[in-house]
């Protein structure tokens, strides 16, 4: 009754093993995707934080902070602090 050769015949088969590798090739796809997911997101918590990188001038965070303290949104003593650590002082 629902043997190889019933309404499809060989073409039945040979849909059936297509499908059946569509499904195996999505089940490793997703493993792939599952440990490459987990494994960026352990090294993402792993790396140390990074130090701010500031050039001859100070680069542009020194220029978001001047324009900070230059519209009051910090005071005067936060700024120093902040330029100083921004040019290693």
């Amino acid at each position: 009754m629902w043997g190889w050769n019933d309404g499809w015949g060989g073409a039945g088969a040979a849909v059936m093993v297509v499908i059946m590798l569509a499904v195996l090739a999505l089940i490793v796809v997703g493993i792939v995707f599952l440990v490459r997911g987990l494994t960026r997101h352990d090294q993402v918590q792993a790396a140390p934080p990074q130090q701010p990188v500031a050039g001859p001038s100070g680069g542009r965070a020194l220029q978001v902070l001047e324009e900070r303290y230059a519209r009051g949104e910090i005071q005067r003593e936060e700024f120093v602090q902040r330029k100083q650590d921004l040019l290693g002082g």
